[in-house]
């Protein structure tokens, strides 16, 4: 969604960062999307999105919205 701007404002960094987030759950496909959307970023950019996967961290139920 975030790298195409599918139904969201296309952000390649938050991109980035949710495909290493499934890779490191365990998606082999994550990665090499990863790998290839970094050919188009900025090291900056990268590095930007390695520190958001380094502080994400997964909500609870209750901490959700509700709809």
């Amino acid at each position: 969604m975030h790298e195409g701007g599918q139904g969201v404002p296309q952000d390649t960094v938050q991109a980035h960062m949710w495909f290493s987030l499934a890779m490191a759950y365990g998606s082999a496909l994550a990665g090499a999307f990863r790998d290839e959307l970094a050919k188009q970023m900025t090291p900056a950019q990268i590095a930007e999105a390695h520190k958001r996967v380094r502080e994400w961290k997964p909500q609870t139920h209750e901490q959700r919205p509700s709809p």
